[in-house]
């Protein structure tokens, strides 16, 4: 199966640059011109990203904290900016590679299939029907069931859970699920997500009233409470 690359980048002469060089290698390629399109387009679940760091609404640095826990893929960075401080600053907030502009496309390649090559990771969870006890969650079709069961979800209710499914144990903060859910460009309140948490576990103790899939870590966040079964 062809890896999917997202190229974000606000400059058209780069994007179809490198999506030329790409292709002609036989990948699949993506292109986003902000931050806010490329938050919609992880839901692509592509293979590898290449963040430009200078994007007209957000600095790719912000874009990466919200899209990392999102995507198990490496993201390197593309970026005029040279200082150390720059290429620290970038792999601290999880990028795995940073790329200096103007760069050459035969590097460009090696660096990309480097990297697909020693991760060799999957197209993501994202394809696949994830089991949880009594729980199964296909996320490309956007459905749950519990015991059998559907369980109804409203589009952010059915983000919320998909998003903590899919890294059971680990902890977001209110406004780490807002951003991730309802995106870079929200202008509402991250104290939304309470309320929605309440419906969703309200629903699941409909269905499943002996199990809580949903952890409050007080004062930290919330967190899935049930392992995968593989």
């Amino acid at each position: 199966m062809q890896a999917c690359i997202l190229v974000v980048d606000d400059e058209t002469e780069i994007l179809d640059m490198v999506r030329d060089a790409l292709e002609s290698q036989g990948y699949q390629v993506e292109t986003a011109q902000s931050g806010a399109e490329a938050k919609a387009k992880v839901r692509l679940s592509p293979d590898l990203i290449l963040l430009d760091v200078m994007l007209p609404d957000y600095s790719g640095f912000e874009v990466c904290q919200v899209i990392r826990p999102l995507v198990n893929c490496p993201i390197i960075f593309l970026s005029a900016r040279t200082s150390e401080a720059d290429r620290i600053q970038g792999l601290a907030v999880g990028g795995d590679d940073y790329l200096i502009k103007p760069f050459g496309l035969s590097e460009l390649r090696a660096r990309v299939h480097a990297h697909l090559r020693r991760e060799e990771r999957p197209r993501s969870d994202r394809r696949a029907t994830l089991r949880f006890g009594d729980l199964s969650l296909d996320v490309e079709g956007h459905t749950v069931r519990v015991q059998g069961d559907n369980l109804p979800l409203t589009p952010r209710e059915f983000d919320i859970l998909c998003l903590l499914a899919l890294h059971p144990g680990q902890v977001f903060s209110k406004d780490q699920i807002y951003d991730q859910v309802w995106g870079l460009d929200a202008s509402g309140d991250a104290s939304t997500v309470t309320e929605h948490i309440k419906k969703i576990r309200s629903k699941l103790t409909i269905l499943d009233p002996e199990r809580s899939y949903i952890a409050t870590m007080w004062g930290v966040g919330y967190k899935w409470d049930v392992a995968r079964q593989e």
